[in-house]
């Protein structure tokens, strides 16, 4: 039996490294980063006007019209029922993704739910939000949330209600993606 040539040797090698590679990658935690959607300027520039108009008639902001406008997701009624109607209409999912809407689920401290708008995914644990109402009849744009659940789901999370300050945790639902379902 003959030594193999160096070219032969190689062969195995590269093989090797790649499946390295290959694993290397797998293992890497998952940001869903949806490249075909992000937050549309114009989609922006809608719900921030309607914002302002209803502001100077004195009417209510919340967070349900800037959601629906900011996102596209066509859905009404209280966002503690977002999570439900999305089903077999709106693709759904358990990871943060730009132009997704974060579906707060009923609690005593927010009783109708609330639904706020990735507009950025930071880290694995921390996305960004685009939302209304969260402060009293107000937009809250690029408010950091963290993810604390304890099985990395992003069932429970903080919100960063001033700068710097993380108040109680909240559940959720989920994320409603604005893909139709096919």
């Amino acid at each position: 039996m003959t030594d193999a040539t160096p070219k032969a040797r190689a062969l195995p090698l590269a093989c090797a490294l790649l499946l390295m590679l290959t694993a290397a990658c797998a293992q890497k935690p998952e940001v869903q980063r949806l490249s075909d959607i992000q937050l549309d300027p114009s989609r922006q520039d809608l719900a921030l006007r309607e914002v302002a108009e209803l502001q100077s008639k004195g009417q209510r902001v919340w967070c349900v019209p800037y959601a629906r406008n900011l996102s596209g997701i066509n859905i009404r009624g209280n966002a503690e029922t977002w999570w439900g109607q999305a089903k077999d209409l709106y693709n759904r999912g358990k990871q943060p993704a730009v132009g997704a809407v974060m579906a707060f689920s009923s609690s005593r401290k927010i009783p109708m739910g609330h639904v706020a708008v990735v507009a950025d995914v930071v880290s694995p644990r921390e996305v960004l939000v685009d939302h209304a109402n969260w402060h009293r009849n107000e937009v809250s744009l690029k408010m950091a949330v963290q993810d604390v659940s304890p099985n990395n789901d992003w069932s429970q999370v903080r919100l960063e209600s001033n700068p710097g300050t993380f108040g109680s945790p909240y559940a959720v639902s989920g994320f409603i993606y604005p893909h139709k379902v096919n």
